[in-house]
């Protein structure tokens, strides 16, 4: 079985900044980190292929500039057996949409029987472009998983709800989006860091890929979605502590909610 998984290299979430004028997130000297949901998926996809012991393998992709090559080498130490970069000029503020286009463009040249995507990524927490991609290659998609396990071609899925879960089976060729629960993540080793570095990324452009895009659907310009404003998260404030027992208490929630017209 070919298990591809697929990375976002993103920025330390403690460490984001805003560009005021152009509204998207300043990544230069800003440390990056695979995203969580993708790296659990990485690690579900390392024990699928331990669990089949067929000869299956797992190969990691990744859309973005020629640093997010860090974010393959990661994957790769982690042991995953190759890797393919995304990476060109046409490609720089695709939306999710645009990237979904990409990536599906890249998969199919690769080629696939399951497909792993994080549910989400900390710098857009949008969910989209997993099941973006799944509707470009016309394959069937599960998201939200939180445990997964295969036997011949039959995923089966147990998928997060907020106050229950679904077992869904699911034929390959498929795709999954995968919760950070998913999986806890494995410890690189120093042996497979340095295999790691002495390994080959391919790397795909536009030209390898441009027989199934259409140049005027990705990129900046391609992008039917724009920006308007960004924003950090905002402090909470101190909020306000009452000393009362439990009738008081009543009261006094009600009476605030009156004094700021929600009830």
């Amino acid at each position: 079985m070919k298990i591809v998984v697929c990375i976002k290299q993103v920025p330390d979430t403690n460490e984001v900044k805003l560009d005021p004028v152009t509204n998207r997130l300043i990544r230069d000297g800003v440390p990056s980190i695979i995203n969580h949901d993708d790296k659990a998926g990485i690690e579900a996809a390392l024990q699928l292929r331990e669990s089949l012991n067929d000869g299956s393998t797992v190969t990691v992709v990744c859309m973005g500039p020629p640093q997010a090559d860090v974010a393959l080498r990661e994957a790769l130490a982690m042991g995953c057996d190759d890797a393919y970069l995304l990476s060109a000029r046409e490609f720089g503020g695709s939306d999710t949409c645009a990237t979904a286009i990409i990536i599906s463009a890249a998969l199919k040249k690769i080629g696939y029987d399951l497909v792993i995507t994080g549910r989400q990524a900390i710098d857009g927490d949008t969910a989209q472009v997993g099941p973006q991609i799944a509707e470009n290659l016309g394959i069937p998609q599960v998201s939200y998983a939180e445990e997964v396990s295969i036997a011949g071609d039959v995923v089966t899925v147990k998928r997060q709800y907020e106050d229950r879960y679904h077992i869904i089976d699911v034929k390959t060729p498929c795709l999954l989006t995968a919760l950070a629960e998913l999986a806890e993540p494995r410890y690189m080793h120093a042996g497979l860091i340095i295999d790691a570095y002495e390994k080959d990324i391919t790397v795909m452009g536009f030209e390898d890929l441009k027989d199934s895009i259409n140049p005027d659907h990705i990129g900046l310009m391609g992008s039917p979605t724009r920006v308007v404003t960004s924003f950090g998260k905002m402090p909470k404030g101190a909020g306000t502590i009452l000393n009362v027992d439990a009738d008081e208490a009543v009261k006094a929630i009600i009476a605030k909610m009156e004094e700021r017209h929600i009830i």
